[in-house]
């Protein structure tokens, strides 16, 4: 397994979005139950992106994006499906907190949801404690929004 840093330009990463997209709407029944949170996906503010390669293959991916000076948002986390459990969202967050602390950055944040059971386990594991929810999710009763100080 190799980890490349790139950006939200990549068309590694915008595949791998893609299908975290189709997994949502899955997993809730449908883009249109999930259509108040796509606004906040948008990948042309991302310029922090850890993909991770199975020989030439992206199998996942971990973003950042600024949210103030001190503190830098987590998005489109995502492993395929046939790559989970083995460790590599593990990794993906490890080297985004590196990155994101390398960039000066206190604190990261998140938002995520229960539907979302192995990332919601994976950020409590890794010492992501639920906050209340923040910005454009504050009135969001369906998002769990986390932070993790660096």
């Amino acid at each position: 397994m190799r980890f490349v840093y790139t950006d939200g330009s990549s068309p590694d990463f915008i595949e791998l979005c893609h299908e975290l997209d189709n997994f949502l709407n899955e997993l809730v029944g449908g883009e249109e139950n999930r259509a108040e949170y796509i606004p906040y996906n948008q990948l042309d503010d991302i310029h922090n992106v850890i993909v991770a390669y199975d020989d030439d293959i992206p199998v996942g991916s971990a973003s950042f994006k600024k949210y103030d000076d001190e503190c830098a948002e987590v998005k489109r986390v995502f492993v395929k499906k046939e790559y989970r459990y083995k460790g590599i969202a593990n990794k993906l967050m490890e080297l985004l907190e590196n990155a994101a602390r390398d960039q000066g950055y206190r604190y990261l944040i998140l938002e995520s949801g229960e539907p979302l059971v192995a990332a919601m386990a994976l950020y409590r594991k890794i010492g992501y404690k639920v906050i209340p929810n923040y910005g454009q999710y504050k009135d969001m009763p369906d998002s769990i929004c986390m932070k993790k100080k660096l």
